[in-house]
């Protein structure tokens, strides 16, 4: 069992979903796709020569946030897999199965359709990574679930005692970065883009409407124009690494 690719999905609600899509597609130097779905709710932002790894979905409830798509040959397989380690399903339809991990993270399950090429490095940056944000309690759990459903990526600590990396093979575009927050918080998850100058990507999506929250090291926080958290991160964007 291997995933064939990964997406980075982006969720906003309904009423504000065009709003995003609209920032989006600026920040990565892409164009939306045709809504798919029952409702229209899926749509990816794709670039000339390129797959899309970046989708962007319409929810019912909730704030919104982010989770991963894999794409795979064999969805049950993989389904199969998860629950042992601790997933429980969500939804199954045909060609997708929503699953629900162990620390309440939601990801999909989806069939592979070829997708192989990465889209560039845009105005030095590129959305690379889904940062999970998991309490204390639920955090070394959660590691050990992504470390062993995705048993070839490297999974490894990070660059601080919080941070948990689970780097794909190469070739795949989308990394996952488990981070411990304080406890009583909810399992929830966002987009990150590897900057090679934190400070000039900033600049640009003030641009664009998004809201400074905060820096941190390496790492600076924002708002898209929707209110949706995502990160500005000081790693390499061909790589994704940190810089040596």
């Amino acid at each position: 069992m291997s995933v064939r690719w990964t997406y980075a999905f982006i969720d906003r609600p309904a009423a504000v979903a065009d709003r995003a899509g609209d920032f989006w597609t600026a920040a990565t130097g892409t164009r939306l796709s045709e809504p798919t779905g029952d409702d229209g709710e899926f749509a990816v932002l794709t670039a000339e020569g390129a797959d899309a790894c970046v989708g962007m979905q319409r929810i019912r409830s909730g704030e919104g946030g982010a989770h991963l798509d894999f794409c795979v040959d064999d969805i049950a397989e993989f389904a199969a897999a998860a629950l042992r380690l601790g997933a429980e399903t969500v939804t199954e339809d045909e060609g997708l199965r929503v699953l629900r991990s162990p620390a309440g993270q939601l990801f999909c399950a989806v069939r592979w359709h070829g997708e192989s090429v990465r889209p560039p490095v845009v105005h030095g940056s590129r959305l690379d990574q889904v940062c999970l944000d998991v309490p204390p309690s639920r955090h070394e759990a959660e590691v050990a679930f992504w470390s062993g459903l995705l048993a070839d990526w490297d999974s490894a600590a990070g660059s601080l005692p919080e941070f948990h990396v689970v780097k794909p093979p190469p070739g795949l575009p989308v990394r996952i970065l488990l981070q411990r927050v304080s406890e009583g918080s909810p399992v929830s998850a966002h987009p990150d883009l590897a900057c090679a100058d934190i400070e000039a990507a900033r600049k640009r999506h003030e641009g664009l409407g998004a809201v400074y929250v905060a820096a941190f090291g390496h790492w600076t926080v924002m708002r898209d124009p929707t209110g949706g958290v995502y990160c500005l991160t000081g790693r390499d964007p061909e790589t994704g690494g940190l810089p040596r």
